[in-house]
């Protein structure tokens, strides 16, 4: 599984790339994983505020529908309106192309680091990591 080091992640296996301010959101490999496919998204609108921890939209697999938290309090700049079409794409690309939302980053409460997170995934796994 991967686990970039340059992100920052959360307990619900979302993660964040801060840079000057803002962050862009997205969902690990691990939750694409074990979604297996994506059949539709709902993200936050533009201008919404949203908390850390709290939900701000959905993912459906053909299973299941999961919720998607806020990894920081703040105001949501923009969404990935190419995954309207395409939602396959988050579990594809998860880190890339299949990015969330970007948000205006007001508070970031208990992001993980990537070892940590990584950690996290394992123990989650069972393996004992």
């Amino acid at each position: 599984m991967s686990v970039p080091q340059h992100l920052r992640y959360t307990w619900d296996h979302e993660w964040l790339l801060v840079d000057a301010g803002n962050a862009t959101v997205g969902i690990t490999a691990f939750a694409a994983q074990a979604l297996g496919d994506v059949v539709h998204l709902r993200l936050p609108a533009v201008g919404t505020r949203v908390e850390a921890g709290e939900a701000c939209g959905a993912i459906s697999s053909p299973t299941a529908v999961g919720e998607l938290y806020a990894p920081a309090s703040g105001e949501v700049l923009e969404v990935n309106t190419a995954l309207a079409g395409a939602p396959g794409v988050v579990i594809a690309a998860p880190y890339t192309l299949g990015w969330l939302f970007r948000l205006r980053v007001e508070n970031i409460a208990g992001a993980l680091s990537a070892d940590a997170y990584a950690a996290y995934c394992a123990h989650v796994q069972g393996d004992g990591r």
